[in-house]
């Protein structure tokens, strides 16, 4: 097969400005799930292969093993110029200088052997941990130096990306799962959010790892997920969201009968289904970059040579409708169970640092315990952002204050994300003394205006879904103190209640 010169390669523009091909070539496969040793010189070499069929755009990220040295590497032969996308993935260490953040950015230049990362995507582990607040400012910074030309996020929902805009970050890209199994970019808001912000969807897992191609028709289900490589035994848990292995091969065998009728492998039916999904700029699809890395690319590149049919969409619409939808919001396997990740364990990524030791003792021996935040008008005002006395935590009324000087506020005019940033505020206090959100059982939220009262609201409800608890409530139209304040909200929870399961009675 063969299709150098016959190929209109689709194109699209990250930000308005930088061009790249709807397709780009993911290494997320030269991580060590797939191939434990990476001869770089070869891998390189391999890419002349994508380049030369206008696939000239990689994704990558910091802890994607030697990805990012294969680029370097590339960069400083005679080989075709490409175009190289990396991600910044922070640990959790709270660290929030400017310092840190070029170092991290400098890191990755001088393995990709280059002046400037074209889009660098960020990825925040826990929004109520306000670091990514600070790393994302400190990113703006890196762009006015003109080391980052367009900043993009991963994995993040559609109410913190919608925060994010509202508060005056430019955010060109946002990247998720979207594939016929995983469609929570549109039952979700995310879509929506993506087009009203010009934020571009990079769509990956367009082929479910692998499990979207012919090799699986009609076959049992994996009887040993730790079989598989890392991409199967990921999407494999994406399946049993969905609805299980019989409904999935509904859909597959679906996807079957569309790709015989254009004469183009299953593969090439689903990342088409992916690359006409409104907001999706581009498919990230997994290369190894071997022998067979032009084989491959010759039928990525069927997805540029045909149109889905009304006929065809209706007949995988048909097959969808027996599938469940994939818990959450996107990126949520990321944060909250179920954990759709390799090993569908994320403890190391969601412990507590806010905890000490100290607070643990203090815990241990019935001690009140205050906790606060640094604000300026704690120590004016003399209260503090929550206090817990026994089990019980009461959280001070929270505003959308901003954690950064060059932001006024958290959410700009938008009362529904300054909720969203309250929440997040709140959600960090009873962490810190031991508690989680989900043991919240009041809050009191407080509006300038009472025509808010809706879009406040539908942001508490959904906040309060993602831990599957109703706490009590009360909603009042109040003169909120502070520039720019629309929102303020209390709270309190009772330490373990989250935990100890619910029972909801009545209509």
């Amino acid at each position: 097969m063969s299709t150098k010169g016959a190929v209109q390669v689709e194109k699209t523009a990250i930000g308005g400005s930088l061009e790249i091909p709807r397709i780009v070539n993911g290494l997320w496969q030269l991580s060590g799930g797939h191939d434990k040793d990476v001869n770089i010189a070869s891998a390189s070499s391999a890419m002349d292969q994508l380049i030369n069929r206008g696939l000239y755009a990689f994704d990558m990220a910091d802890h994607y093993g030697d990805a990012e040295l294969v680029v370097g590497h590339h960069n400083k032969s005679t080989g075709p110029k490409l175009t190289a996308f990396t991600k910044w993935c922070p640990a959790e260490n709270g660290i929030k200088t400017f310092a840190n953040a070029e170092a991290a950015i400098d890191h990755a230049l001088s393995r990709m052997r280059q002046d400037k990362i074209e889009l660098l995507q960020y990825h925040a582990w826990d929004y109520s941990d306000d670091t990514y607040i600070h790393n994302l400012n400190h990113l703006k910074s890196l762009q006015t130096k003109g080391k980052i030309g367009h900043v993009g996020l991963t994995n993040t929902d559609a109410a913190h990306l919608e925060m994010l805009c509202e508060s005056g970050f430019r955010i060109a890209t946002n990247q998720v799962p979207v594939n016929v199994i995983d469609r929570r970019v549109m039952t979700g808001r995310l879509t929506q959010v993506c087009q009203k912000n010009n934020v571009g969807i990079l769509a990956y897992a367009s082929l479910l790892g692998g499990f979207l191609s012919e090799k699986w028709v009609g076959q049992p289900e994996p009887t040993d997920p730790e079989s598989l490589n890392w991409s199967l035994r990921k999407y494999l848990r994406f399946i049993w969201a969905a609805g299980g292995w019989d409904k999935f091969q509904v859909v597959l065998q679906a996807l079957a009968t569309i790709a015989s009728r254009h004469e183009v492998p299953i593969a090439a039916v689903a990342t088409r289904w992916v690359l006409d999904v409104p907001a999706v700029q581009a498919v990230i699809v997994g290369s190894r970059l071997d022998e067979k890395t032009d084989e491959y690319a010759a039928k990525n590149l069927l997805a540029f040579t045909f149109q889905l049919t009304d006929e065809d969409r209706a007949l995988i619409s048909e097959a969808q409708r027996g599938l469940s939808d994939v818990p959450g919001d996107c990126g949520d396997e990321y944060r909250r169970p179920p954990f759709l990740t390799v090993t569908g364990d994320l403890s190391h990524h969601l412990s507590n640092p806010e905890q000490s030791a100290a607070v643990a003792a203090s815990i241990a021996k019935g001690q009140r315990i205050e906790y606060r935040t640094g604000s300026v008008w704690e120590p004016i005002a003399g209260y503090c952002r929550a206090v817990r006395v026994g089990n019980s935590i009461h959280v001070s009324g929270t505003t959308a204050n901003s954690p950064i000087s060059e932001l006024p506020n958290v959410g700009g005019s938008s009362a529904h994300s300054q909720t969203v940033w309250i929440l997040d505020i709140i959600e960090r206090s009873v962490k810190a003394l031991g508690a989680s959100f989900s043991d919240i059982v009041r809050t009191r939220i407080m509006v300038q205006n009472i025509e808010d009262c809706e879009e406040v609201s539908r942001a508490h409800g959904w906040r309060m879904k993602c831990a599957d608890i109703l706490p009590a409530n009360t909603l009042i139209s109040a003169g909120v103190v502070g520039d720019n304040m629309l929102v303020e909200i209390e709270a309190w929870a009772e330490v373990g209640s989250g935990d100890r399961g619910v029972l909801q009675i009545g209509n």
